[in-house]
């Protein structure tokens, strides 16, 4: 290192350091939001620039002269050699869904220290180091999914189980995000309409290039954001216009539309629609993170939650039950370490890798990025009143559906807020009600709300800026789906070739179309019962979500 680089470095940890000193100690006083930025970001820079370089240079030894699958089994369809930039984007898609979303804004209720440390430490010495390595393990094995590797190492007998365990939760994964977009979309034609419109934007990036002029990735890159900012601002228009009942859904109707999405993005070339798709949405969630950072810098809103609260120690908060040891980790999920994105890992991404010196990138790289989307909705959930966010987050049972009940149920969980402050945030939003929001995502946009009506337009645009929120979050999560189900039909390929070879064959069409059908149809019908039965399909399900989550990133490390 030269003596400038080193002196950068040097303040760049003593940013971050200075960072978690006021996190860590500030006990009373006000702490700006600003501070959990530097903490996290000096964190992030410090182990991309060293820590996963000594592990891919030293542990791994990447070779840049060492055919990838991509190069030497390149069909078109699955294998297809794909720029760095254009892979990162869609790994970072198909990994980042709901849960830097929603699962940090949850672990809120623990304060926002817990959850902070978790997001930072887990990804550098966990989460990013087992999407790197797991990346790389399977484009030195031809591609192979983390089922069929664990078959390779530990028999056909333990493997077989090992495949048809970590299928299922696949399945329970891919509902439940699914699920979250049905709630996030049903009713909405500004959001149904604009992510509607990423699918046409998507195929035209495909073909222009692919055809109409290869390797121009800036040139199309800057045609596609072009037309999906015009398809985001379109759907506000949509959305007062005459074609506003046209593209109001019903959830069922928007189940039986993601399924045939679902279905169509598992069996078209990868290089068609859904690397195109999800390195467009990319910019989107990119972009929106980053003008979000931005925000905190020029308003510098303070953490309303405590560092600690007592719910962290008791388990009994009214989000949800569970004290900080082990819940922390399961709620938080896939903001710091997510057995998910073993199976993106060792699906999609490794048949796309043109070298195996980018590995590091795309594996370590996108996962703290990914991170810092979590950390960006733990800031959004401590700056609103603690008040509000228990009246959001906690279900109806508890605060009752009033304003009047629901203030007095906060008072007893140690926090004030009244009720005329509760009926004021829904209507700055223009929301019937805010009480019993529960899941996360309304929390995250209120919280997105603040900052950017803070910066711009004040309390009349908050109502824009929260329901933009919410078309991002259906956005941000539907990437996961779609290429989650290409990496669930890699699977089933590798379990039904076992006892017909022929399935094994990426490019063997009744395969791919079977396999993708079996996939659709699993996560449709827990969808499709959830949807319609308040207690039954994905419903029952969803308590696992966390706790599968993280069994299957204890089977990937």
């Amino acid at each position: 290192m030269t003596p400038k680089s080193i002196v950068v470095w040097s303040l760049v940890a003593l940013v971050g350091a200075i960072g978690w000193a006021t996190l860590a100690l500030s006990r009373g006083e006000e702490v700006s939001a600003a501070w959990m930025l530097a903490a996290a970001l000096g964190s992030y820079a410090i182990a991309y620039r060293f820590y996963s370089r000594f592990i891919a240079n030293r542990v791994l030894k990447a070779d840049k002269n060492r055919a990838t699958p991509a190069e030497l089994q390149d069909n078109g369809v699955d294998f297809h050699p794909t720029d760095r930039r254009v892979l990162f984007g869609h790994h970072f898609a198909a990994i980042a869904g709901a849960g830097p979303l929603v699962g940090p804004v949850l672990a809120a209720q623990m304060g926002y220290l817990p959850g902070t440390i978790w997001l930072v430490v887990g990804v550098i010495f966990a989460g990013a180091v087992q999407d790197m390595v797991t990346l790389f393990f399977s484009t030195r094995r031809n591609g192979r999914s983390l089922g069929q590797m664990a078959r390779d190492e530990i028999g056909p007998v333990g493997g077989i189980a090992a495949l048809i365990a970590v299928f299922i939760i696949m399945i329970i994964l891919l509902a439940v995000l699914a699920l979250v977009i049905v709630n996030a979309l049903a009713h909405s034609p500004w959001g149904v309409f604009s992510i509607g419109m990423t699918i046409p934007i998507a195929l035209f990036m495909g073909v222009y290039l692919r055809i109409l002029r290869p390797g121009k990735v800036s040139e199309v890159s800057l045609i596609g954001v072009a037309l999906l900012l015009l398809a985001i601002v379109a759907g506000g228009w949509v959305a007062e216009s005459s074609w506003a009942d046209f593209f109001t859904l019903e959830p069922g109707t928007l189940v039986i539309w993601m399924i045939v999405y679902g279905f169509l993005a598992s069996v078209l070339p990868v290089w068609l629609l859904l690397a195109p798709r999800d390195y467009l949405s990319t910019f989107m969630k990119v972009g929106t993170i980053a003008l979000l950072a931005l925000g905190v810098v020029v308003a510098l809103p303070t953490l309303k939650m405590p560092a600690v609260t007592d719910f962290a120690s008791s388990g009994s908060g009214p989000v949800f039950a569970g004290s900080m040891f082990p819940f922390v980790f399961i709620t938080i999920a896939c903001g710091a370490l997510s057995g998910f994105h073993s199976l993106v890992s060792s699906g999609t991404t490794p048949k796309m890798v043109q070298k195996e010196t980018q590995i590091r990138m795309i594996g370590y790289g996108a996962m703290l990025v990914e991170s810092f989307v979590a950390i960006m909705a733990m800031i959004a959930a401590c700056i609103i009143d603690p008040g509000l966010y228990f009246a959001i987050n906690a279900p109806v049972g508890v605060i009752g559906d009033s304003v009047q009940s629901a203030s007095e149920a906060v008072a007893n969980f140690g926090f004030t807020i009244t009720p005329d402050a509760l009926a004021q945030a829904a209507k700055d939003v223009e929301e019937a009600s805010l009480l019993s929001r529960t899941g996360g995502a309304p929390t995250f946009a209120l919280g997105m709300a603040e900052i950017f009506s803070a910066v711009i337009g004040g309390t009349a645009m908050k109502a824009f800026w929260y329901h933009f929120a919410i078309m991002f979050e259906a956005l941000f999560i539907l990437t996961t789906v779609d290429a989650g189900t290409r990496v669930g039909r890699f699977m089933l390929q590798d379990m039904l070739g076992n006892a017909y070879k022929p399935f094994r064959e990426v490019s063997w069409k009744p395969g791919v179309w079977f396999a993708s059908a079996v996939v659709v149809g699993g996560w449709g019908y827990f969808l499709w019962v959830g949807v319609h039965d308040p207690l039954g399909g994905i419903n029952q399900l969803f308590p696992l979500f966390g706790i599968a989550n993280q069994l299957l990133a204890a089977v990937a490390l």
